[in-house]
């Protein structure tokens, strides 16, 4: 062994270490590269077991055909085992960042199925790269000893032990300093890879474009975080597409009010509704009709938002739809409620609905009444009200209601006529207390000597005032009409 060449020596490992890339070709098409979340895994297992199969064929062989004493073939295979262990862990490095650049065109953004903690892996890896520096140290030292024990006990062959000792420690720790760095080294670019991707992702998602999503390929925290950032982005279109449709459908459901009230001689018509969210399911109108007539209806429907806004839009549809062929308003409130309870019996919603008739000749009002509150008749020469009661149940009910008609005379001028809602008697302020009814009474006869549209801003506007901060938890719908 003493006089083996060392190039014989270089060349024995150089073909066993050449011998082994015949199967890694073959292993990387067949087994790494068919697992997209695991290549990095397979590729540091792939390469280990390699080294160490074909590191063992080349101490074997060292020690049968070269000479070599066991427990030099011994050194070799650790030799080998060491080297093993690092080219591993960068090979595997290395794949990871291929797949970090193939990822950006690849379209896998969900989280990953298997996950495998990132700070495990780099445990593992610290903890075996000082396990194996300290065992190589440890042979070292030993071997020095015995060395050390065989060599001359004089200063001189003393010193040059001690030469010899610390360049073979300082050697190995080289050695293992230039593995660490360019671990280290190789790893770090690849977290910049990973920062990177997530990093443009989230700056165009705070620029408005929610078109890209982060590439997850890694089955550790930061494919976690890549996968559930993808959910949150499609969240957040999910949700913008959602504002834009809830956008139109309040454009939609405002067309279906009146625009403005219509000019009536011998009456002062306003009306508006104000909604808790951008739809709502109140509802009010202004019917022209025959013979100096008009009609004003009004309805609440249960619930808030887009449902409601639906609801409201079907009531609408029907109720227009009877009033060009039928002219007694109990009739159309009752035919209106047995469509209305075939559409949503099973749903639970219903409807409540208010349809009064304003005969500008004869000075009389009909109503009909379906669940809603009365409406408010002041008269401003006796500083009295009254309310336009009766009976009727909620629309979507009881399919086989017949609702009645109510009427009285002397709707005089000066009298004002206000038909709401309930969200503005019900309006809360901070300590829970309601606006209330009588408050509305109040700016009704304080606004009475107004026109219609300054008396509903007044009582919108002292409703508004009473609630302060908190939020608006009803629709506000109002009509007034004033007979001049």
């Amino acid at each position: 062994m003493e006089n083996l060449p060392p190039v014989k020596l270089g060349a024995a490992i150089l073909f066993f270490f050449a011998a082994a890339l015949i199967p890694r070709w073959f292993l990387e098409k067949r087994w790494v590269e068919k697992s997209p979340m695991s290549q990095s895994g397979r590729q540091m297992a792939m390469d280990l077991v390699l080294v160490l199969i074909f590191g063992l064929m080349g101490a074997i062989y060292a020690h049968v055909y070269l000479g070599f004493p066991r427990t030099s073939a011994i050194l070799l295979y650790i030799g080998f085992s060491l080297a093993g262990f690092f080219i591993a862990v960068d090979m595997a490095l290395h794949r990871e960042r291929k797949v970090l650049t193939a990822a950006l065109d690849a379209n896998n953004y969900l989280p990953p199925k298997k996950f495998y903690s990132v700070t495990r892996k780099f445990a593992f890896v610290a903890i075996s790269s000082a396990l194996l520096t300290t065992f190589v140290i440890y042979l070292v030292v030993l071997n020095d000893i015995d060395w050390l024990a065989s060599a001359g006990q004089d200063a001189q062959s003393i010193a040059m032990a001690q030469e010899s000792v610390g360049k073979d420690i300082l050697f190995i720790m080289l050695i293992f300093m230039a593995l660490a760095v360019n671990m280290i080294w190789s790893y770090s670019r690849n977290l910049k890879l990973l920062f990177e991707n997530e990093t443009n992702v989230l700056e165009s998602v705070s620029k408005g474009d929610l078109t890209r999503r982060v590439p997850v390929a890694t089955n550790d925290e930061f494919g976690v975080i890549a996968g559930h950032t993808n959910i949150m982005i499609q969240g957040l279109s999910h949700r913008q597409k959602l504002l834009g449709e809830l956008a139109l459908a309040e454009e939609v459901q405002q067309n279906l009010l009146p625009q403005a009230a219509p000019t009536v001689p011998g009456l002062d018509l306003a009306g508006t509704s104000r909604y808790s969210s951008q739809t709502g399911g109140d509802y009010f109108d202004f019917i022209t009709l025959p013979d100096e007539k008009i009609g004003l209806l009004i309805a609440d429907a249960s619930g808030h938002g887009v449902g409601s806004a639906l609801h409201m839009a079907t009531a609408r549809s029907i109720f227009r739809t009877l009033a060009l062929r039928e002219d007694r308003p109990a009739k159309i409130v009752t035919d209106m409620n047995r469509q209305l309870t075939q559409d949503t019996w099973e749903t639970g919603r219903f409807m409540t609905f208010s349809y009064t008739v304003v005969d500008l000749d004869k000075r009389a009002l009909t109503w009909v009444r379906a669940g809603h509150d009365p409406a408010f008749l002041y008269d401003p020469k006796t500083d009295a009200f009254e309310y336009l009661d009766g009976r009727g149940v909620a629309l979507g009910l009881h399919p086989a209601w017949e609702y009645e008609e109510y009427g009285m005379e002397g709707f005089t001028p000066g009298k004002v006529l206000v038909i709401a809602t309930d969200g503005i008697w019900e309006s809360a302020n901070a300590q829970e207390e309601m606006f209330g009814k009588k408050a509305m009474e109040k700016v009704i006869r304080q606004h009475a000597a107004n026109s219609a549209s300054n008396i509903m801003e007044a009582i919108l506007d002292e409703a508004q005032a009473f609630r302060g901060d908190q939020k608006m938890e009803d629709d506000m719908t109002i009509i007034v009409a004033k007979a001049v």
